[in-house]
């Protein structure tokens, strides 16, 4: 390593227009990192009123709307102001975290330049494909990921279960972890407040069945509503929670009109609303990790969620929660319904989620990609010297 701080270029598709998981772990990785002398320049598209203030220096990155999603932007590539911002910067190592023409730019300005690219993996974003009737241009989507993913020198997956899918997948072979932390001051059971619950027309006898998220199709809102109507026909009583907003709302309550929408939350609000429910239920099969499901065993609510990556690590069949096969509605309703009949095995694996988040603090956990950083560094470092 040099005397100098370490220097990392981090690519974002979303820094900060629109909150969602991913963009709060790369902040958090962000804040960690200057918090340990690491120098730090964010490239990433910039809106006049984004979600939340950006953590660091962020530049602009050129970018569009993308149709149908104006919320969401799609990055063009690099400009060469950005070009210029870059070469002055002077970056150690090159780190993306979403696989648009930005970030495809960036690894050929990092190769051509012999620097160590990093790659975090956040999204499984050839599933989202599905949710809009366009599987047919999945194998297309896969090569262009594959192409991408092979010029780095590290991937980052979240969980093993990931890193798993990825291999399959022939994405690469040289796959670390970077897990994600929770906040436990902010998700823990003393939040739960039984006049929230009474102020927002949730009986105490109700259970109180939870979905957060930002609402997008692909978070499987048309399971989470499938489900819903199977346990009403299995005369249960409970009540959806239903945590967030987005462009879905509209269709969401319209399909879920018993629901109780309690719209965007953050901070102490957001922890306060989520202990107050009962049991969590995550459909989605798009995630890499699932941040929602950590925070909700952290919660202190059993989670009931898709077999798939991300949950399967993080939820314990049968402990802290029960694992279903995706898309099954059967099995979900069969699953939730054992928990609102049975309270004590809900406040018992309500209990073992929180003792798993116990240690999962964020700085221990964000110490993993620096260490990736200073390894890398390291490694071309000595190969200059030995030329």
């Amino acid at each position: 390593m040099t005397s100098k701080p370490l220097r990392v270029a981090l690519f974002s598709g979303n820094y900060n227009y629109v909150r969602d998981g991913a963009n709060q772990a790369l902040n958090r990785l962000v804040g960690y990192l200057l918090r340990q002398g690491v120098d730090v320049r964010v490239y990433a598209p910039v809106v006049k009123q984004p979600a939340f203030e950006a953590t660091g220096t962020l530049i602009g990155v050129p970018s569009i709307a993308i149709p149908g999603r104006g919320e969401y932007r799609i990055t063009t590539g690099l400009s060469n102001e950005v070009r210029r911002d870059l070469e002055a910067f002077d970056p150690d190592v090159v780190h993306i975290s979403s696989p648009d023409p930005a970030a495809h730019r960036a690894v050929s300005w990092a190769k051509e330049r012999n620097l160590p690219v990093v790659s975090s993996i956040h999204t499984r974003f050839e599933t989202y494909l599905t949710y809009y009737n366009l599987s047919l241009f999945v194998p297309l989507l896969m090569a262009i990921l594959r192409r991408l993913y092979k010029r780095c020198d590290v991937l980052l997956a979240p969980v093993e279960s990931t890193a798993t899918v990825l291999r399959e997948q022939g994405m690469g072979d040289h796959i670390e972890l970077w897990s994600r932390g929770v906040d436990r001051n902010q998700f823990n059971p003393d939040r739960r407040n039984m006049a929230w619950r009474r102020q927002h027309g949730i009986e105490d006898n109700e259970i109180a069945v939870t979905f957060l998220g930002r609402l997008v199709l692909e978070k499987g809102l048309d399971v989470f509503v499938d489900v819903m109507k199977r346990l009403q026909k299995m005369d249960v009583k409970f009540r959806p929670l239903i945590i967030g907003d987005g462009p879905a709302r509209e269709w969401f309550e319209e399909h879920l009109p018993e629901g109780v929408f309690v719209g965007f939350k953050e901070g102490d609000e957001l922890g306060e609303a989520l202990a107050c429910g009962d049991v969590f239920f995550n459909p989605s099969v798009t995630e890499t990790f699932g941040n929602v499901t950590q925070e909700a065993l952290s919660c202190g609510l059993p989670v009931v969620a898709a077999s798939t990556t991300g949950a399967s690590n993080l939820v314990e069949h049968g402990v802290s929660g029960m694992l279903v096969e995706p898309g099954d509605i059967d099995a979900y309703a069969q699953a939730l319904a054992i928990y609102i009949q049975t309270p004590e095995l809900c406040r018992e694996h309500g209990q073992a989620g929180v003792a798993f988040t116990q240690n999962r603090d964020w700085d221990s956990i964000n110490n993993a990609v620096l260490q990736t950083y200073e390894k890398l560094v390291s490694g071309r470092l000595q190969k200059v010297k030995a030329a």
